[in-house]
C-alpha cells in the first residue's frame, strides 16, 4: 500500500480558486492534475470523498455572462449548468483511471434533520465500499441563504464528521496558515504544526469576511474546529502545489496540520449530529449538582436539576443546557416538551407520575448530550 499502510477514509475539499483560470473559469489543466492524483490515492488503498466548489464558475459563460454574476437567481442559473459541467469533467477524467464518479448535492437542511443526515452518511457509505468516489457540493441551485453553509470549507468539515473520516483535506491558495499575512508581511512565517486552536491562533487567521486576514483563513479554522471535534486530523495547504495530496495524505506536505486533541473523547456520528447539525430549539437551565451529574460523573440530566426552561421544543429536539450562571454545559436531545418540562423541573422522579405520563424518567440521557468542551464552533 505505499508508504501510508494503513487504508484511510480522506475528504478533500477544493475550492473555485484551485479550480479556475486567471478569467475565472473552469480550469480543466487543474482539474485534470488533481483528479490524476486522487486516483494515485485511490490506488494505494484509501477511500476519498471530494467535496468540490466550481459549479457557478463553469457555467456562467454559458449564460452569457462575461463576469461571474452577484445577484442570487443568476448564481443559481449558473450552478444549475455548471454544476453539469463540472461533474462531466469529473466523470470522464475519473473513469481513464477506472473511478466512477457519483453526485450528492447537500443542503443544510439535509444535515438539520437526522435522518436525511443518517440517510446521506449510509449512501456515501456503500458508495465508498463500492469502490465509487462521491462529490459532495451545496445544492446552489435551490439554497436560499438562511440554509447555506457559508462556504464548502464548512462543508468539507461536516462532511468529514458525517462520514467518519480520517484526515480532512482543504486545499486552498495559500499554503496553510501563518502567523501573519504573507500577502502584506513579506517575513511572515508558515505555522506547520497546530495542536490546539488558541486564541492567538484565530487571530494570525483573521475574519473569514475580510480580505485583510491571512488568505481567507477565518473560514478554514471554523471548519477545523468542526473536525478535530470529530478527532479527525485537518491539513490545509496550497492546491497549486505539484503532488500536494499525495504529500498531504502521506505528511510530508508544507503546509498546516492541525492534530484533534489526544485526551479528548472523540464524537461519534450522532455526537456529532447533536454538537454541529442539528440546530437548536431552546433552552434548560441547570443547577451546579445537575451539572456535575452530567459532566463528571457520566450520569443522566433529571427533571429535578432543572431550574429553568426558554423556548419552545418538543421531545426529540436539541436543546442548549446551560448553567444557572450563563456558561453553556452541552447540548443533548431532550425527552420532554417544552411545557412537559416546565411542569415537572425540580420534581423527584417518584413524584413525576402524578403530573405526566413518563416515556423516559431522565430529561437528557448521557447517550445523548455532547459537553460543550467538545462543542467549541457555532452551527
Amino acid at each position: 500500500m505505499g508508504e501510508s499502510q494503513q487504508k484511510k477514509r480522506i475528504v478533500v475539499k477544493i475550492g473555485s480558486s484551485s479550480l479556475t483560470s486567471r478569467n475565472g473559469e473552469i480550469s480543466i489543466r487543474k482539474l485534470v492534475r488533481l483528479v490524476d492524483e486522487i486516483a494515485l490515492i485511490l490506488d494505494d488503498g484509501h477511500e476519498l470523498v471530494l467535496v468540490s466548489s466550481g459549479a457557478v464558475a463553469a457555467g456562467y459563460r454559458k449564460l452569457g455572462f462575461i463576469e461571474r454574476p452577484h445577484n442570487l437567481a443568476e448564481k443559481q442559473a449558473a450552478a444549475s449548468i455548471g454544476q453539469c459541467l463540472l461533474m462531466e469533467a469529473y466523470s470522464e477524467r475519473f473513469g481513464s483511471h477506472g473511478y466512477v464518479a457519483s453526485q450528492i448535492l447537500i443542503t443544510r437542511s439535509d444535515f438539520l434533520d437526522q435522518k436525511r443526515y443518517m440517510n446521506a452518511r449510509n449512501t456515501i457509505q456503500v458508495l465508498l465500499e463500492r469502490g465509487a468516489v462521491p462529490i459532495v457540493n451545496e445544492n446552489d441551485t435551490i439554497t436560499i441563504k438562511q440554509l447555506k453553509f457559508g462556504d464548502n470549507d464548512t462543508l468539507s468539515a461536516k462532511v468529514a464528521g458525517l462520514v467518519e473520516a480520517d484526515q480532512l483535506v482543504i486545499l486552498s491558495d495559500i499554503d496553510g496558515l501563518y502567523n501573519d499575512n504573507p500577502r502584506t508581511n513579506p517575513n511572515a512565517k508558515l505555522i506547520e504544526v497546530v495542536q490546539e486552536i488558541t486564541p492567538e491562533i484565530e487571530d494570525a487567521a483573521g475574519d473569514s469576511d475580510s480580505e485583510v486576514g491571512t488568505g481567507g483563513m477565518g473560514s478554514k479554522i471554523e471548519a477545523v474546529k468542526i473536525s478535530l471535534a470529530a478527532g479527525i486530523e485537518t491539513f490545509i495547504g496550497d492546491a497549486n502545489k505539484p503532488n500536494i495530496l499525495l504529500d498531504a495524505v502521506n505528511h510530508r506536505a508544507k503546509g498546516t496540520y492541525f492534530k484533534p486533541n489526544a485526551e479528548q473523547d472523540d464524537l461519534d456520528v450522532r455526537q456529532h449530529w447533536i454538537a454541529f447539525n442539528s440546530g437548536t430549539k431552546g433552552e434548560v437551565i441547570i443547577d451546579e449538582g445537575a451539572r456535575i451529574a452530567i459532566t463528571e460523573e457520566q450520569s443522566h440530566l433529571l427533571p429535578q436539576g432543572v431550574r429553568e426552561v426558554n423556548g419552545t421544543f418538543d421531545c426529540g429536539d436539541v436543546v442548549v443546557i446551560r448553567h444557572m450562571n450563563g456558561d453553556e454545559v452541552g447540548r443533548g436531545v431532550i425527552n420532554y416538551s417544552a411545557e412537559q418540562l416546565r411542569e415537572i423541573k425540580r420534581l423527584k422522579l417518584k413524584e413525576i407520575p402524578d403530573h405526566i405520563k413518563v416515556t423516559k424518567s431522565e430529561a437528557i440521557s448521557q447517550n445523548d448530550f455532547v459537553c460543550y468542551t467538545n462543542i467549541n464552533t457555532p452551527n
